[in-house]
């Protein structure tokens, strides 16, 4: 399969239900995503262990376990649900920013995460946004701009806006819990 292969269905269906605490959203699957059926399923992608060492699971999960992630109050999804393969090898065309804020308007997340600055840069529309929490909402809810967990960026990894987004969400289930 070519690595930027187009698709007519998503390569791996969006994790999204109304009111999830946090929505993280990539740019496309890699290929071992693809091949997996399971987000961030690369054996050097950083993303499992870092939900984990932030809090956000109890448990560092396999990629094919993500869709346990919803009882989490978690989502996934990517800004291309037709392509496979790194940034530079997908076509701006399929980089689908409308679809994401229509995706927003529907479920009505807290907070989104963007697992790259290249995702973040295409659904902000900010040429080059900074780590961390965002100063704008995204169809009213919260943004955070995460460093990439990929192997291949490993030189720009930074643990503190993954940990600003984890406090995020800890706040609101400290929330419920005091609510019950």
């Amino acid at each position: 399969m070519p690595r930027a292969s187009r698709q007519s269905n998503p390569l791996i269906p969006d994790l999204l239900a109304p009111g999830l605490d946090l929505v993280f959203c990539g740019t496309a699957p890699s290929p071992a995503s693809f091949k997996a059926r399971a987000y961030y399923a690369n054996p050097g992608n950083a993303f499992w262990p870092t939900l984990h060492a932030v809090g956000l699971t109890p448990e560092r999960l396999a990629p094919q376990r993500y869709p346990e992630l919803l009882t989490l109050g978690l989502g996934l999804t990517d800004l291309n649900k037709t392509e496979v393969g790194s940034d530079h090898e997908l076509s701006p065309e399929a980089m689908d920013a409308r679809s994401l804020h229509a995706k927003l308007r529907r479920f009505r997340p807290a907070a989104i995460a963007f697992t790259s600055k290249h995702a973040a840069s295409l659904a902000l529309g900010v040429k080059a946004p900074a780590y961390g929490r965002q100063v704008e909402l995204l169809e009213g809810a919260v943004s955070f701009v995460l460093a990439s967990p990929s192997g291949r960026a490993r030189s720009f990894w930074t643990l503190a806006p993954w940990q600003e987004a984890a406090a995020f969400v800890a706040e609101r289930r400290q929330a419920r819990e005091r609510a019950a």
